[in-house]
Parts: structure tokens; sequence; C-alpha cells
């Protein structure tokens, strides 16, 4: 969910969004046929260019199923999550990076992407950190190496209450990309106008790839065509593609991803970065605490809300600078002279 940055995106894209959502509606004239250069451009691309496997995790006593893309092999684990209506995939560019001296693995939250529940429509706070803890636990076990949380947008907030509710032993790390609470509270509002001002149809993938990056969310067009396919669906009764993830039915959800997320963020007891695309967005607490030096701040220039991937090497620039500047190894912080450290 685009939410640290929906005021702008009604105010200067709005009546493009509405005129690309009736262009690509089925009910009007059809489109003139792509151009063969235009689907080269706009194709989709395949995972595997940029993580080495996927999984399907089943959660013990239950029908839900998680989907999750990994990579890498050694030092700690980057464990990302992503925004509403994005996908894991949102961190695939950047994964590609990271592998080289993390493991990294990026999961569909509920109801996104490939991951399968039985209500995919919840998503309320409380059910989204429980996804995150079992997902993790059934993976590592009652072993989890060391863990840097990073989360986008709504993933931001997700990985935030996750790591307070210290569910997670070794957790050593949280990175949060572009989401304060005082902006998202605001554009909450907004929310509903902006979600309806989308082009909700597409006569091909292709056509989606290309309007995300000309009227949507993101600047970067292999990012776009590695990620947009898994936020789509077929409407076979409309013949189109449309979203996987019915956002505007969430919106009783909203305020709780939200509320109370600066506190919370700042009582984390673990290395912090807040990752923003612009200096407007920093509420009263959180510039309080950059101040008191319990955060560390990085404003990313010439991208849009979804830094990870408009611009993935700096992205992953920084959140390995982040790991090695609070000295994280595979097992936890690494003091000279001493093994390892658990929390």
């Amino acid at each position: 969910m685009d939410s640290s940055n929906l005021p702008s995106l009604h105010e200067e894209g709005s009546e493009e969004l509405l005129e690309s959502s009736s262009a690509f509606s089925p009910s009007n004239v059809p489109p003139r046929p792509a151009t063969h250069h235009s689907l080269q451009k706009y194709s989709p691309l395949d995972w595997q260019g940029f993580f080495d496997k996927e999984d399907d995790i089943t959660i013990p006593g239950t029908n839900d199923v998680f989907h999750v893309y990994t990579s890498g092999s050694e030092g700690p684990v980057v464990f990302c999550l992503h925004g509403g209506g994005y996908s894991g995939l949102s961190f695939g560019l950047a994964a590609s990076k990271l592998k080289e001296k993390a493991h990294v693995a990026a999961m569909d939250l509920r109801g996104h992407g490939k991951s399968s529940t039985d209500n995919d429509l919840d998503l309320s706070i409380d059910t989204l950190c429980n996804d995150v803890i079992a997902v993790v636990k059934a993976m590592y076990r009652d072993s989890p190496p060391a863990i840097i949380l990073v989360g986008h947008s709504m993933g931001g907030s997700v990985a935030v209450h996750v790591a307070a509710k210290k569910a997670i032993s070794n957790i050593h790390g949280l990175v949060v990309v572009d989401v304060v609470e005082g902006t998202a509270m605001a554009s909450l509002i907004h929310m509903q106008k902006i979600l309806s001002s989308r082009a909700q149809h597409f006569p091909s993938i292709e056509k989606a790839i290309e309007w995300s990056v000309k009227g949507g969310p993101l600047r970067n067009v292999e990012s776009a065509r590695l990620s947009i396919p898994s936020t789509l669906k077929y409407d076979e009764s409309r013949n189109c593609y449309t979203y996987r993830t019915p956002l505007e039915e969430s919106e009783r959800y909203w305020k709780g991803w939200y509320e109370g997320l600066s506190e919370k963020f700042l009582s984390c007891p673990v290395p912090k970065l807040l990752l923003l695309a612009g200096t407007d967005r920093l509420d009263r607490s959180l510039t309080i605490g950059q101040m008191q030096g319990k955060f560390q701040m990085v404003v990313v220039r010439h991208t849009g809300h979804a830094i990870q991937e408009d611009v993935p090497e700096e992205f992953a620039s920084l959140v390995l600078n982040f790991i090695s500047r609070n000295r994280i190894g595979p097992r936890g912080v690494e003091i000279p002279g001493i093994r390892s450290w658990k929390q």
C-alpha cells in the first residue's frame, strides 16, 4: 500500500490514472495491438534470474501456505516483507546483490502473490504478524540464524510489530522502508479515492507492467517486469487482468497498521534503519528519536515510494552497510575477540 506517498499521488496523477483506467477497460474500444518492441520492453521476467529457489511453507495445523523466495547461503538472514498490493518479488533486484553477503528470504504475505490461506481478506496487523512469526519458525525451527527484518510500507509496519512482540529470539536488526506513522495516518482518508483511480483492468500482463511505470507506483522497468505479474490475477469474466489483492476491501485494517507505529519502532531493542524517499515524512516522535540517536535514517534521492524497486542497488548497499556497521554476523553480533553474542 503506497500509504506514505498518497497525497502527492492524488494531486499529481489522478487524471492520468483515470485516463489509464478507462483506456484499459474492456467495456470500451479495444486497445491497438501492442507492437513487438512494446511486448519486449515490458515482457515479464522470471524469478529464477534473481532468487535461487522458491518454497511453499505450510503452517502446521492450518491450511495456510506461504510462498517464500530465497537466495544466498552465507551471512545473516535478511527477511523481507513487502507492502500492500506488492509481493515478495518486490525485493528481487535487490536480492541479487544482497545475496553476495547475506541469505535473503522474501515471502508473499497473506492475500498476496502465490500465498494461500483460509482467509486471504484478513489483513489485520495481528494476523499478518502471526503469519510472519509462523513462517520464520517453520523455516528455521528453534535455532534461527541472526535475522534482519526489512519491511516496506505496510510490510514495514508488520516488521516493527513482529520485532516488538519479541516472539523471534534472534532478531538483530530492523529496516523500515518509507513508512512513517504521521504521514500514513493522515493519508488514509485519501486511500479509497487513490485505489479507485488506479487503472483497474489490463488486456495483458505487458500492459499492466507498462502502466505501473508510466502511471503507477514504480520507476524501474526491470523491477516492474519482475514484480508486477505476481500482483495480478486473470479475470475470466472480463477477459483481462486485475489486481490479486483487493486492497479497497481491507479498509477496516488500515488504521491498525500505522497507529502507534513510531513509538513501537523506537522501542524495539535492536539497531534500526529508516529509509525514506523524502525528508518531509518524519513525524514528531521520530524527529525527536532521530535527534537522540535512537535510529539511523537515510533519505534516498530520486526514487518513489518503492525504494527497493526503484533503486535496488543503492537499497541493497544501504542494507549491507547497516549490517556491517552493526557487526551482524550469521549467528548474531560479532565482537572482536568473541565468537558471537545472542540476545
